[in-house]
């Protein structure tokens, strides 16, 4: 697989851990506005993970249990924002949430999150593309606050929880400090 440029790593949360894991990879893309392009790059003992079986790319809730990579995009000076799971399966989710971990429901402005997947011995990728066109709020903005994270999910069942950073504590990829990515209008 090909990487182009440095990507930001992701931190193994320091209550969970993963030996398999030697690093998790990551990057988001703002292009035209409205259109995100993330990759994650996931180089471990791959055979030593857990991955959901593929499926027919549909929106499908609770897939953060298992192997996940994710983002939460939140617009700076409000409360409100969006979280999209992406399952190496091919099957996605798309949520807004009024507060932090409140007010959850279907965002229905998208309607399909195209996922590519690949996979080595010691390296899986996923690339994903997510349009928010269909939320005028996000289009126009001139700038995200986005928060990139993964569980990751062993053979032995196992998780471990990845953030480019961590509030202290518990896991918590739905607080503040974990938006620790700008990503400014093209």
């Amino acid at each position: 697989m090909l990487m182009c440029g440095p990507m930001p790593v992701l931190q193994c949360h320091p209550g969970s851990s993963c030996g398999a894991v030697r690093e998790i990879a990551a990057s988001a893309l703002r292009r035209g506005g409205a259109v995100l392009d993330l990759r994650f790059v996931l180089h471990a003992r791959i055979a030593d993970l857990a991955f959901p079986q593929a499926a027919e790319p549909a929106r499908s809730d609770g897939l953060w249990q298992h192997t996940c990579f994710e983002v939460f995009l939140l617009l700076p000076g409000r409360e409100s924002y969006l979280e999209f799971n992406l399952a190496p399966s091919g099957q996605w989710a798309a949520y807004s949430f009024a507060r932090p971990r409140e007010g959850m429901a279907p965002l229905e402005a998208v309607r399909a999150i195209p996922i590519r997947t690949e996979t080595a011995a010691e390296e899986f990728e996923l690339a994903a593309t997510i349009d928010l066109a269909g939320r005028a709020d996000y289009a126009a903005a001139s700038l995200w606050q986005a928060g990139l994270s993964a569980v990751i999910e062993e053979r032995s069942g196992r998780k471990s929880y990845w953030a480019l950073a961590h509030p202290p504590g518990k896991p918590d990829f739905h607080h503040c400090d974990c938006f620790a990515l700008e990503l400014p209008a093209a």
